[in-house]
């Protein structure tokens, strides 16, 4: 199976989930905990869910990292838990995951619904809820932000946006190109995108758009960067081109291209090498 594999040195001092929803049972061993929860979202001023998948030792006491997984397009905060193997790849893993819900608002401030802030809720809000109600380390070193598609673009920028919030960002077939030229690509998804992002023109598209973040210098550094698409998923050039932005910046980051479509059968495959780097970036720097 051919694979390429990017790596970026830091020289200065991160689609549619559409189809029917399968099962996946956890293997027997050590048991990881998945609970649901609801809270009040200042930001958006109202109730919102989310899952969240404990360690297996998490009732033995200590702290522990957190990983943030974003849903894609379409989807919803269970999807991660249900759609793939997420309980038997995390099994031995020592961090909470923490699978919010967001609609369909592509982890953006509408630039058209003045309520519509889910920016700030994930950056803020659930942040906050989270580490107020379990063991977190409430530390950046020890935070991590991932997400496929719609997700992968979301916590890209907000890696971008809030590097003193996480060491670690993640993508799986993110789609880069969404406040840019997506509502004239894929004119399904433009009715969505205008009320997130405005007409072309306005200021909030290029605030959101990942190119023009990465323009920006950070002088508190920047989170790891963790990329893979497939070779056959329809936003794999705009990842080539974003991988070609991050590596001129001399970033730290991997970029990984594997067989595959945007599928959720792809991003079953892929996952468990996202969460090894997630254990790599926020864990193993902690207990060496």
């Amino acid at each position: 199976m051919k694979k390429i594999v990017l790596v970026g040195l830091l020289i200065l001092s991160p689609c549619p989930t559409l189809g029917q929803e399968r099962t996946v049972p956890v293997s027997t061993g050590i048991q990881s905990r998945i609970q649901d929860a609801t809270f009040r979202s200042r930001s958006l001023a109202r109730d919102v869910h989310y899952r969240i998948l404990l360690p297996g030792h998490y009732e033995d006491g200590g702290r522990f990292p957190v990983l943030y997984l974003l849903h894609g397009l379409y989807g919803d905060y269970l999807n991660w838990d249900t759609r793939t193997g997420l309980e038997n790849y995390a099994l031995s893993l020592p961090i909470l995951i923490v699978m919010p819900d967001a609609g369909d608002s592509w982890y953006t401030n509408s630039a058209t619904v003045p309520a519509d802030k889910f920016e700030d809720y994930i950056a803020s809000d659930l942040i906050a809820e989270v580490d107020a109600k379990y063991r977190t380390i409430a530390d950046r070193h020890q935070r991590a932000i991932a997400g496929l598609s719609m997700g992968g673009y979301g916590a890209i920028k907000l890696g971008l946006k809030y590097p003193e919030l996480f060491a670690f960002a993640g993508s799986l077939s993110g789609a880069f190109n969404a406040p840019q030229n997506l509502d004239e690509l894929r004119p399904n998804f433009r009715a969505k995108l205008l009320q997130v992002y405005g007409k072309r023109g306005n200021p909030v598209r290029n605030e959101n758009d990942v190119f023009e973040i990465l323009k920006t210098p950070h002088s508190d550094g920047t989170p790891y960067f963790y990329l893979a698409c497939g070779t056959s998923d329809f936003f794999l050039q705009v990842n080539r081109s974003f991988v070609d932005q991050i590596s001129l910046a001399k970033l730290v980051y991997e970029y990984h291209e594997t067989p595959g479509g945007h599928t959720w059968e792809y991003w079953d495959e892929n996952l468990n090498a996202l969460l090894v780097a997630v254990e790599r970036i926020i864990v193993s720097p902690r207990t060496h």
